[in-house]
């Protein structure tokens, strides 16, 4: 399964009072683990960014002057994500400025039904404690050393770790380049490739043929009215597996 983790950064809180998208980020994940595809893009907002805004992430007027429109990267910023969901944390403030650019660059919007909202789900995992961003990095002991403003590639990743816990803990390690290990989930990277195999489906037997055995009569005997043969599922025999 194809997901892409997404954050933006902005001038400000509401696109139907002015304010613009001036940063993007994505990283892809396959089946729960980065494959090393990244988007990144900063984005001309056609308007002065506010010194609020920029005490944030560190965004100013010079560093986005050169930078494209949204309707010059639209086309690219599509093909990249696709068709895949799109996981953002308080999803709908991502959504609401991604959908607003693609209407004025009059693209397809990509609508709330494929947005996952990381916030929502951390709320329900630990409800009445504090679920940003940053406290989630903190619960799950990842490190926010490298960041030193809000950046829509760097949170993207972060939040990439996040998911991944959220949906069930690290899976394994990698390096983002430099020597420097950022997060702790396999991904591939340009400069050092990491691939791992498909596990295997199911994984091979651990017990001999004799503990299976005794295993099958030790159920016969105090095992009854097993659950499972409510749904006609019998244990696989040993030569089956």
């Amino acid at each position: 399964m194809r997901e892409i983790v997404l954050d933006t950064e902005t001038t400000g809180f509401d696109p139907k009072t002015g304010d613009r998208l001036i940063e993007v980020g994505c990283i892809e994940i396959v089946d729960l683990l980065p494959t090393g595809r990244t988007y990144h893009s900063f984005v001309n907002p056609e308007r002065s960014i506010p010194e609020d805004a920029i005490r944030v992430h560190g965004i100013t007027d010079d560093k986005v002057k050169d930078a494209r429109i949204f309707a010059k990267m639209a086309d690219e910023f599509l093909e990249f994500v696709g068709d895949a969901p799109l996981i953002a944390h308080n999803a709908s403030f991502d959504r609401n400025f991604i959908d607003w650019e693609l209407t004025l660059a009059h693209k397809p919007i990509t609508g709330e039904a494929r947005w996952i909202d990381t916030l929502a789900i951390a709320k329900s995992k630990f409800p009445g404690q504090p679920n940003t961003l940053d406290a989630l990095c903190k619960r799950y002991k990842i490190s926010l050393a490298d960041r030193t403003y809000h950046g829509a590639l760097i949170d993207a990743r972060l939040l990439a770790e996040v998911y991944l816990e959220l949906r069930g803990g690290k899976e394994r390690s990698f390096d983002l380049g430099g020597g420097k290990t950022l997060t702790s989930i396999g991904m591939a990277v340009p400069d050092g490739r990491k691939v791992y195999g498909a596990r295997p489906r199911p994984l091979p037997p651990l017990v001999s043929a004799a503990e299976d055995e005794a295993h099958r009569a030790f159920l016969g005997q105090w095992v009854k009215d097993p659950v499972w043969a409510q749904y006609g599922i019998e244990p696989p025999a040993k030569d089956e597996n």
